[in-house]
């Protein structure tokens, strides 16, 4: 924890700055600079040569095509990489890993590697070959899930606590099953990695809905940074069995992306291992709540509204909320992909533009069943029914606006703002929107009111205020924490939420 003011956090792939105004206080939230790997390739070899449970991956390749072969077929291997808003090195991963499935016996043209897109948009030929190497997705089949295509989906029956268990067809009929990942703070899991890969992105959607559940979301035990008694840990780890995956490699990366460890072999030995990395590399203690945070995502997660906001329920739901009720998020995202493109976001946009406010949204969500990617919607509602989000730089501001939250082009103005909502309680105003132009996905109708309440930084149509929280007494300096990299980092506060 380091105390500033000057202010620089990321924004796309570059950075916003700022000064601190003279009347607020600073503190900056940074997690511990822990030593990094030194040559990244030799640490991956060590993990696959000693794996910390299990055999090793060749090993289990050999034994894949005896079964094989005693079958009567050719042995076939499946490897799952995380999709593209995921910054996972798996362009460095998969050549030593394709290497020893070959030293196993198992011939190029019988693996497949399968995108674990879950319920978001598949990737493109471009993020392909920027994520994989152009080599190996040139040489190697390529295939993004799709939780909604019936056909490549099977049912595995359900969970000993009643989630339906589905997989993609293909990592099922794999005679070896891998699949990489990285273990960081996860809002749901606790923390991802392990068997996620597999038992989410490459789930249908029956086993989205139900672990993204409100119902889910609600359960105590399912918290950021928490596995023990966590109901959606205890799905993935499960639905990772029922599937049949039999090997991971696993990354920790620090706050800056520096890689810190490496861990390869069975998937819950390798998860809870990096776990425990993880935690001691993200956990910053704070002192007291904020009035105003900053959630710093940079690429690839705010490319965007759905992913960035992750920086900001991240934020909120730590074990104590970052800001005191009535606060207020800044959140740097140029978002360029406005909402987002797949079915998930897509549903995330739409239930928090249609909806009158958070309130009704929660409320909505309780009653009915939510589907893939309504659950964000949730979350975010839950942060606005508290305090106020206000995007920063946005490339497509009207997406954010049509959401409810406020919109700036920069830092300074992001600060400014921040300070006016501050003081004066939080009280948020919901944005209502015209509806959407069918014609055109995601589209917001652009009013003259609207166009005019954008260039303010403001969402149009004022709908009721929400009081929030109290004004701030008379001269007292805001409290300003800054988060960098919010995904990457859990803040504890000291102090009690009540």
């Amino acid at each position: 924890m380091r105390r500033s003011s000057e202010i620089v956090v990321p924004l796309g792939s570059g950075s916003a700055r700022a000064r601190l105004p003279a009347d607020w206080h600073a503190t900056l939230a940074v997690p511990p600079r822990l030593p990094a790997l030194d040559d990244l390739d030799r640490e991956i070899a060590e993990a696959l040569a000693r794996p910390l449970a299990g055999p090793t991956l060749r090993e289990l390749a050999a034994q894949a095509v005896s079964r094989a072969r005693a079958a009567g077929r050719a042995p076939t291997a499946t490897i799952a990489v995380t999709d593209a808003t995921r910054d996972c090195p798996d362009d460095r991963f998969l050549p030593p890993l394709l290497a020893q499935i070959k030293a196993g016996g198992i011939a190029a043209t019988d693996i497949t590697i399968l995108v674990a897109t879950g319920l978001h948009r598949a990737s493109t030929g471009e993020e392909k070959r920027a994520k994989l190497g152009p080599a190996i997705v040139a040489r190697y089949r390529v295939v993004d899930h799709d939780a909604q295509d019936r056909d490549a989906i099977v049912d595995l029956d359900r969970t000993a606590a009643g989630i339906p268990a589905t997989t993609n067809r293909l990592a099922l009929a794999a005679d070896l099953l891998v699949s990489t990942g990285v273990v960081e703070p996860h809002q749901y899991a606790g923390y991802s990695g392990g068997a996620k890969t597999v038992a989410i992105g490459l789930a249908g959607e029956p086993t989205i809905t139900a672990t993204h559940g409100i119902a889910m979301l609600d359960e105590p035990g399912v918290r950021l940074a928490r596995l023990e008694g966590n109901p959606f840990h205890e799905a993935v780890v499960e639905i990772g069995r029922m599937v049949g995956l039999d090997f991971v490699i696993n990354l920790v990366a620090d706050a800056d992306g520096r890689p810190l460890a490496v861990a390869a072999g069975e998937p819950e030995a390798v998860h809870h291992h990096l776990a425990t990395v993880a935690a001691e590399a993200f956990t910053v203690p704070i002192a007291r709540r904020a009035d105003v945070a900053i959630a710093g995502v940079g690429a690839p997660k705010e490319a965007n509204l759905y992913q960035a906001t992750r920086a900001v329920t991240y934020l909120h739901f730590a074990p104590v909320p970052a800001v005191r009720p009535g606060g207020v998020y800044l959140l740097p995202a140029t978002i360029p992909e406005g909402a987002g493109a797949g079915v998930g976001e897509r549903r995330f946009f739409e239930a928090l533009r249609d909806a009158p406010g958070p309130e009704e949204l929660i409320e909505r969500l309780r009653r009915e069943e939510a589907r893939g990617g309504e659950q964000r919607a949730y979350l975010v509602a839950r942060v606005m029914r508290e305090a106020s989000i206000v995007v920063v730089g946005a490339e497509q501001p009207e997406i954010a606006a049509a959401c409810g939250m406020r919109t700036v082009a920069t830092l300074d103005e992001g600060l400014a703002l921040a300070g006016e909502l501050a003081r004066a309680g939080g009280a948020t105003e919901r944005t209502r929107v015209p509806p959407a132009d069918h014609g055109r996905p995601f589209g917001v109708d652009r009013s003259p009111e609207l166009d005019h309440s954008l260039e303010r930084g403001l969402p149009s149509g004022v709908d009721r205020p929400l009081e929030l929280g109290r004004p701030l007494e008379l001269g007292r300096p805001l409290e300003l924490l800054v988060v960098p990299h919010a995904i990457r980092t859990l803040p504890v506060v000291a102090e009690p939420a009540g």
